[in-house]
């Protein structure tokens, strides 16, 4: 048999009013919807002909902006509706979820059936209708529902629930791409987002994989501490519950384990880390390597342009504090063109002062999903001579912007002055090179899914890594390539981590 195909939500199972009377969505169904939105599944909302005006325009709004079949019961013609709504799914086998928090008997005993089962929402006072076949006291709880029944109907013991865990806007982006699907994958993953306000230890027992973006959980960053990570980094409640459940669990697989991304916190220690680079290089090849850099705790040091001097540092240099991610302040950047311009400068301490590499406005995206490399090329920020003439144009300051916002860009007027057009690019990627690096990378950081950033030097031809992250979200990767070889990269780990 099929696994379940279709929900039908009564809009009472989402659905509540204010003491004026004004329909509201209660605490979790907005989320819900969204996630329902992009999981594969057929979905439409219902509702009776006797609910209030302002339920019903608050329903047909909602069926709207989630793109979700409308539906409205009534006795007489239920059966019709309910033929009508599974026709327009294409009436194939599998098992369909009617969800409801009114306890209407008619329409209970139309769906009893082995097409459809019921789930009702239970009321406060926790008193369950033993007439009902499954029951719910939260819709966060639906998803997991869901997994649990599709595995005892499926009967496959290669199916695998992935429990995610990351901030809402970077869950959207990947539910956006079909890369969360409640329903099989065609590798046998089903996702399924695990929520905090229910008890974790119930969810934790029924997934098989946690995929967590544990750096959007992290509340603080004591920089005093920041180099023993187990000490100085504070998770939120949440994530600490989670650790702490995954390891009374040790048959759940967590991708990957928090331990192995704490290096990528710390920008010293990836740069340390790309210093590496330079033993996969090879005689009469184009080179790849780590940018020149140092760290500095205080920008009043006596001795600081020896120091640069001595990093074999020339001006400009990009200055990003050492706290690499986690923090509001990780993307607070400078790029510098004078010694005076570290007077006063408003990056945060510690910092790592970095060589800016001149590389023609284009960068490459790489990212590594499992065993597969791709990459992307987008467009980034100006050599240093349009950079000097913007920051002259300035009052001669350094530039300082936040990298996740917007980079230094070059102005068509800067271009003519120096001649430069703004698509040139001469140097040519070595992409045998790159994903050499990349599976160097993977092996050396024992990560799952990960992305750098690679820049090619003008005149030496050097591709420079200047950035590391985890779980990027690959977005510059089509859909139809990234997305499948995402799934296949968390079934990867997890069988490579069954047979340890």
């Amino acid at each position: 048999m099929r696994g379940v195909r279709g929900l039908l939500l009564d809009e009472s199972f989402l659905v509540t009013e204010d003491g004026s009377g004004n329909a509201r969505f209660i605490p979790g169904a907005e989320a819900l919807l969204r996630r329902l939105q992009y999981s594969k599944l057929f979905v439409a909302i219902s509702y009776v002909e006797s609910v209030s005006s302002s339920r019903v325009v608050f329903v047909k709004n909602m069926a709207t902006q989630y793109s979700f079949d409308l539906i409205m019961f009534n006795i007489s013609g239920l059966e019709e509706a309910l033929n009508k709504i599974l026709l327009s799914w294409g009436g194939a086998e599998g098992r369909y979820f009617y969800l409801t928090f009114r306890k209407d008997e008619v329409i209970c005993l139309k769906l009893r059936n082995p097409t459809w089962t019921i789930i009702l929402r239970a009321s406060e006072d926790g008193v369950e209708d033993k007439t009902q076949q499954l029951v719910i006291s939260k819709v966060e709880e639906l998803p997991l529902m869901l997994s649990r029944f599709n595995k005892l109907l499926l009967n496959d013991q290669s199916v695998l629930t992935v429990g995610y865990v990351m901030k809402p806007s970077r869950e959207q982006d990947f539910l956006k791409r079909g890369a969360f699907p409640m329903c099989p994958t065609h590798n046998g993953l089903m996702f399924i987002p695990l929520s905090f306000d229910v008890p974790l230890v119930s969810q934790i027992k029924e997934v098989d994989v946690v995929l967590h973006k544990a750096t959007d959980e992290i509340i603080k960053i004591d920089p005093h501490k920041f180099f023993n990570c187990s000490q100085g980094i504070t998770f939120s409640k949440g994530m600490q519950e989670l650790r702490r459940c995954i390891e009374g669990h040790p048959t759940s697989c967590m991708i990957d384990p928090i331990d192995n991304i704490y290096l990528l916190l710390d920008r010293l220690r990836i740069q340390q880390i790309l210093l590496g680079l330079e033993n996969i290089n090879m005689e009469n090849h184009c080179r790849i390597r780590a940018p020149h850099f140092l760290k500095v705790d205080t920008f009043d040091e006596p001795d600081l342009a020896e120091r640069l001097a001595e990093a074999e540092l020339v001006f400009p240099y990009i200055v990003k504090p050492q706290v690499a991610c986690g923090v509001a302040y990780a993307h607070d950047m400078a790029i510098v063109f004078q010694i005076d311009d570290f007077k006063d400068l408003k990056v945060p301490l510690p910092a790592i002062v970095q060589e800016y590499v001149d590389h023609g406005s284009f960068i490459y995206k790489f990212y590594i999903l499992g065993e597969k490399v791709f990459y992307a090329i987008r467009q980034s920020t100006p050599n240093a001579n349009m950079l000097l003439l913007s920051s002259r144009e300035n009052g001669s300051k350094p530039i300082i912007f936040d990298s996740l916002k917007s980079l230094p860009k070059a102005q068509d007027h800067w271009n003519s002055r120096c001649g430069i057009s703004s698509d040139a690019n001469s140097q040519v990627l070595d992409v045998d090179l790159v994903t050499k690096a990349a599976h160097w990378l993977r092996r050396t950081l024992n990560l799952t899914i990960l992305g750098f950033d690679v820049v090619i030097q003008e005149g030496t031809g050097d591709h420079v890594v200047v950035d590391v992250n985890y779980l990027p979200s690959f977005k510059e990767i089509p859909d139809e390539v990234a997305v499948p070889a995402f799934w296949d990269a968390l079934k990867s780990a997890y069988e490579t981590a069954k047979s340890k």
